[in-house]
């Protein structure tokens, strides 16, 4: 969960202070109460974000849907797997003790110190892991709604954010073995010679899992994304809502064809 789509920025400008005269237009959205759009989102399988997950990954195209699924779904394990990892040897922590107890410093400051960036939260090298608190506290309000209790119960937002954060570290310290980091694609060859690349998606994807299954919450973490935009934007977070349904509609259809 860290840097969103640049299509906030002319709205994050104004927000954090910057003054200039704003050519760019953002399409106007289907205004949606935020219950509706999280109702909705929550009955998404976890695996079912797929096409979500991989639409930012710059290196989409060169991925077949069949190995989309097969990315999604060991990457995910991926992070199942570290999650049960640490709570075997440590015991069931908090997300703040664990983080800790890894050697990580949390710092929680209201917002970014580059405001040309919109971020909810980043892990910086080697050990330090930022939580931004503006974006937070606004969507913290919308969790009193009656319509969204259920969804997210006793949730904690900081917890799965820091989280996420927390596993990117861990990426960083078993980088030889662990999954996300071993994976690669390989993008061109010449005789012996041979190109491979990470990929930026199977990283998310399972520290989206490590959150999941840590925290032991019931919901897919993505849904955050629009809690989190909606906070700054209900026109945005409509925009990003609408995206995602049809990313997932469509993912559905092409299931059923096959």
């Amino acid at each position: 969960m860290e840097e969103q789509s640049t299509d906030l920025k002319p709205i994050f400008d104004g927000i954090f202070g910057k003054q200039k005269n704003i050519v760019y237009e953002r399409p106007k959205f289907a205004e949606r109460k935020i219950s509706d759009m999280l109702n909705g989102l929550s009955k998404i399988s976890l695996l079912d974000w797929e096409r979500y997950a991989f639409s930012r990954d710059p290196l989409v195209g060169r991925i077949s849907p069949y190995k989309r699924k097969e990315y999604m779904q060991k990457s995910w394990e991926c992070g199942i797997e570290w999650a049960d990892r640490l709570k075997s040897e440590y015991g069931n922590l908090s997300a703040e003790d664990l983080a800790k107890k890894l050697g990580m410093e949390i710092e929680y400051p209201i917002l970014p110190e580059n405001t040309d960036r919109v971020l909810f939260a980043e892990f910086r090298e080697p050990n330090n892991i930022k939580i931004y608190m503006d974006a937070v506290n606004k969507a913290n309000k919308y969790l009193f709604d009656e319509d969204i209790k259920g969804i997210f119960c006793d949730a904690n937002i900081v917890d799965i954010l820091l989280l996420h954060e927390l596993f990117h570290s861990i990426e960083e310290k078993y980088k030889k073995e662990i999954y996300t980091r071993v994976e690669k694609i390989e993008l061109w060859s010449i005789g012996f010679f041979h190109y491979k690349s990470n990929i930026i998606a199977l990283s998310e994807i399972a520290a989206m899992g490590f959150a999941y299954k840590y925290s032991e919450i019931t919901f897919s973490p993505y849904i955050l994304d629009v809690l989190l935009v909606y906070g700054y934007s209900q026109n945005e977070a409509s925009g990003l809502y609408e995206e995602i349904m049809e990313l997932v509609d469509n993912n559905e259809r092409k299931h059923d064809e096959c």
